[in-house]
């Protein structure tokens, strides 16, 4: 069965490069790639095939049949991040032609895309198909703040959850928030960060969601942390929000939302601020020159794990923030690589908790399927095919505090002579 497939998928590993992969399949052995490699970044990995099926399924579906091969069971490997990391190596050097092919058709196929109608009800479901699993599963998989998004390890022995707060702290400094600040949290997740501003700096916090699981948890946990007068919970969509705030933050919420209402986010955001506010976001970002074929193209991400979803770059979201009101790019941070390490805990986590898994309903082929998540997020991290970001959009008004001065004296007319 894939008797072709197999076959072109074996040629296709005579010529990688950068590694080697010993394939099993029953009695049979084969090694590809070069005999005798060696150094640092050299990758060397087995790969057992257990249901010929996987091959007509990768060849014609890709990293999705991959994946969900995976899940099945119908092939391991003694390193799964290793294996995967290799195949971005390899596939790396086809995707430049693929980006000229996107770029020059984007002027064509753009227009024709855009016809699509926003659906909040659409968006509200793919929201809780990845984040209503469960709120005790992802209390075992997230450490104790519960932050769902890239941390920034500031040391080797750095802990999950202290390069949780890491990551806070970093977003606080750039809003530059104080007490007396009106924050609006989008997509607010589990609540840490909207614990993190109110209880550290004195803020008043409104935060949303449109995960119902997400919405019980958080409302259940301000009032636990006794937190009700400074934090009030929503349930609605970014679009609904009504009010004036002094800023915002979207700590990974953005990937959420389609490329067609990039605009629709950043010109509703400003109009929820006030003139001198600030918009702090966290992104998974592409490449600009990556961005017009990824944004079509449906990987295993998108079919398995996030639906609807769509990683932005920066090009787009800043371009999307100057057209739609007035926001512009004010800093940049580049964290990616910390983000492969929070995958890599993440995944550890997951290992730890799988044999009760099933106690919260979910079973080994789930536990599988999200162990190739964070593996192929991971290897994308490290091989710097994705990246994560901070970033900063200001209003014309607003002035770093460092370059804000206090209100000038009134003027007064000197005293004559005479008077003296």
């Amino acid at each position: 069965m894939g008797g072709i497939e197999r076959g072109l998928l074996r040629k296709a590993l005579s010529r990688i490069a950068g590694g080697s992969i010993d394939v099993i399949e029953g009695d049979e052995f084969r090694h590809f790639g070069p005999s005798h490699t060696s150094g640092l970044n050299t990758i060397h990995l087995r790969l057992e095939v257990h249901d010929q099926r996987v091959y007509r399924r990768a060849f014609r579906e890709g990293s999705v049949g991959l994946g969900e091969s995976f899940a099945d069971g119908w092939w391991s490997t003694d390193d799964l991040t290793s294996l995967l990391r290799l195949a971005h190596q390899n596939l790396r050097r086809t995707h430049p032609t693929q980006d000229r092919i996107h770029r020059y058709l984007s002027p064509i196929l753009d227009p024709l895309a855009r016809r699509r109608r926003p659906d909040k009800e659409v968006d509200r479901a793919n929201i809780r198909a990845h984040y209503d699993l469960g709120n005790e599963f992802f209390t075992q998989i997230l450490d104790d703040s519960m932050m769902y998004s890239c941390a920034i390890f500031e040391g080797h022995d750095c802990s999950l959850f202290d390069a949780s707060h890491a990551k806070m702290n970093r977003l606080a400094e750039m809003l530059e928030l104080a007490p007396g600040d009106h924050l609006l949290d989008i997509g607010t997740g589990w609540g840490g960060f909207a614990i993190h501003a109110a209880q550290h700096h004195g803020c008043r916090v409104t935060a949303t969601t449109i995960s119902e699981r997400q919405f019980q948890f958080v409302q259940k946990r301000v009032h636990d942390e006794g937190m009700e007068h400074l934090i009030t919970v929503l349930d609605q969509d970014y679009r609904d929000l009504r009010g004036t705030f002094d800023k915002a933050v979207a700590i990974e919420m953005i990937e959420a939302v389609d490329w067609r209402d990039y605009e629709t986010f950043f010109q509703h955001v400003r109009t929820l601020l006030r003139d001198s506010g600030l918009l702090a976001m966290q992104a998974i970002t592409v490449s600009n020159t990556a961005f017009d074929r990824t944004k079509r193209h449906t990987d295993f991400i998108k079919a398995a794990i996030f639906p609807g979803g769509c990683l932005p770059s920066i090009q787009a979201l800043t371009g999307a923030a100057q057209r739609s009101g007035g926001l512009s790019l004010a800093s940049h941070t580049d964290i990616g690589l910390h983000y492969a390490e929070t995958l890599r805990r993440w995944r550890t986590n997951l290992s730890a908790a799988r044999s009760g898994l099933a106690s919260v309903g979910l079973d080994e082929r789930f536990a599988r399927l999200w162990e190739f998540y964070f593996a192929y997020c991971e290897a994308g991290f490290d091989e710097r095919y994705i990246s994560a970001a901070q970033l900063l959009y200001a209003t014309p008004s607003w002035r770093p505090r460092s370059l804000q001065r206090p209100p000038l004296e009134p003027l007064r007319a000197p005293m004559s002579a005479s008077l003296r």
